[in-house]
């Protein structure tokens, strides 16, 4: 009990003292050492780092999330997260930016006080976020991990989508440039690019969807946000791969408020996602691809790619593996629009259509190679079949039979001089029937019902004729079993009965077959 009693009159260790202390000892680092090549886990910044971490989560536990302890309090009076971030892009000492990776990561993730819409904590995420994806960059697992964390804590507070993406440090004014970008966003069907060959490289096509970034938007960087998480998508790890793709999910799935309207209109989104499933399409080997197999490929879902046995399924050959690649990120992208807002949705649907469909597959389609035209066919047989977003059905639908030319072509091929078109036209019909849309049974079935005379008009007379016998025998029972509208007049019709009084019972139903009662 003594001894009790004495430990809890000890003076507590004052926590802003020595988050100060620690902070100092960072510094005085810089100040004091001179070996510029010593790596920054031989040294004690970050085991400094960690305290000053454990003390600010630590002071928020004792006094509450609705108070500013004076350890944080610190920290943004005194910029320390700009200056962490300053110490990580000069990569001093080296492995720095490792480190201040981490450390923004554990203080945007354990700190339960909103935080990230405060300017002395998103300006330097912003500056953090500028240098994630670099080209021969070694941090990528703290890369993905840092944006995967970002994206959670804008789950959570809609409100900071907008100091994530900078849209707040725009000027007002728009260039004539901004203008147009604006245009062709809310309508890029109207857009005339040139349209690339399928046989383009994967650098060729990164460079058409920067250029398009560019010049539709002035808001996106190229190192912004969403683009860093396209490239980590890119990464041969899978585990950083999966967190980028989780990250675009968190991020295009924001339901509350104006998040859609704002991704669409700020960002080059769908821009970067049609892109993506541009340059993937790209590398599939057109002249060598079996078309057979393209049209009957099993339903693959983005996540099965990072599966423990993923690199045994890709040890077929180079072919099946990019058209597993194909087929996994159409996946993704339907997923991710049956998640996103609905405006979002169409929006990324219409880029689809816009940068894959109008431009690449409808010259493919219109080709007179039949080898470039079985593919093409083949791959949009699959992607109808697989495909269970609305809004994406919605475009391929009207890329396919609101086309005037590729409807019409579509159609003529089900009878054509080659038997391998013939079949994969009539597969690609076939698998449009499946699907549950209007304009696919407008187009398909009910247009053709329509312009042929099935049910002939009634002749001269007719009507009069029945309407003077239904007023003189009203107790009269219709035939449920014949109807004068289904015969046209050129058949042989029973004489016309004589007019029957009203006191004339009806013939018996059931009895006799159906030739006496018709005699």
């Amino acid at each position: 009990m003594l001894l009790h009693a004495l430990e809890t009159r000890e003076p507590t260790v004052d926590l802003l003292d020595s988050f100060v202390d620690h902070w100092k000892s960072i510094t005085n680092y810089y100040i004091e050492t001179t070996d510029d090549s010593r790596p920054v886990r031989q040294t004690e910044i970050p085991w400094r780092l960690r305290q000053m971490l454990d003390i600010l989560v630590y002071e928020e536990k004792q006094q509450g999330v609705e108070e500013t302890g004076a350890c944080l309090e610190y920290l943004l009076q005194h910029k320390l997260l700009e200056t962490l971030c300053t110490l990580g892009k000069a990569q001093y000492p080296p492995g720095m930016s490792q480190q201040v990776l981490l450390f923004f990561s554990k203080f945007l993730s354990q700190m339960q006080r909103p935080v990230l819409h405060l300017v002395n904590v998103y300006r330097p995420v912003q500056k953090l976020i500028r240098l994630c994806a670099l080209p021969g960059s070694q941090t990528e697992k703290e890369e993905a991990q840092f944006l995967l964390v970002i994206c959670s804590r804008v789950k959570q507070d809609p409100d900071t989508l907008r100091h994530v993406l900078e849209i707040l440090d725009q000027p007002a004014a728009r260039t004539p440039a901004s203008g147009q970008s604006q245009l062709s966003t809310q309508a890029p069907s109207h857009r005339t690019e040139t349209p690339p060959s399928s046989s383009q490289s994967d650098s060729s096509s990164s460079s058409l969807v920067q250029s398009e970034s560019s010049a539709c938007s002035p808001v996106q960087s190229e190192s912004s946000l969403l683009s860093a998480l396209l490239q980590l998508t890119k990464s041969q790890r899978g585990s950083v791969s999966l967190k980028a793709y989780e990250s675009l999910l968190l991020i295009s799935g924001l339901q509350s408020g104006s998040s859609g309207e704002t991704l669409i209109h700020h960002t080059q989104l769908g821009e970067l996602l049609a892109g993506r499933l541009l340059e993937l399409y790209s590398l599939l080997p057109a002249e060598s691809l079996d078309p057979g197999l393209v049209q009957s490929w099993p339903p693959t879902t983005w996540s099965s790619q990072f599966s423990r046995h993923s690199s045994d399924l890709r040890s077929e050959s180079p072919a099946s593996d990019h058209v597993t690649n194909f087929f996994s990120w159409f996946d993704f992208l339907d997923h991710l629009m049956r998640e996103a807002p609905q405006v979002l949705s169409v929006k990324l649907a219409q880029c689809v259509r816009q940068v894959w469909l109008s431009n690449v597959l409808q010259p493919q389609l219109l080709h007179t190679c039949e080898q470039m035209v079985l593919v093409s066919t083949s791959v949009l047989c699959a992607a109808v079949r697989l495909v269970q977003s609305s809004s994406l059905l919605d475009q391929l639908v009207h890329f396919l039979l609101r086309t005037e030319s590729l409807s019409h072509l579509l159609l003529q091929r089900c009878d054509h001089i080659s038997d391998q078109i013939s079949m994969a036209s009539l597969s690609l019909v076939e698998e449009l029937l499946q699907k549950p849309h209007r304009d696919i049974l407008d187009v398909l079935v009910l247009s053709f019902l329509q312009s042929r005379s099935y049910l002939s008009p009634p002749a001269a007379g007719v009507d009069d004729r029945h309407t003077e016998v239904n007023e003189d025998g009203n107790d009269l029972e219709e035939d449920p079993f014949f109807s004068d509208s289904l015969f046209p007049d050129t058949q042989l019709l029973p004489p016309p009965l004589p007019p029957l009084s009203c006191s004339a019972p009806p013939p018996p139903s059931g009895l006799g077959s159906a030739a006496d009662v018709v005699n």
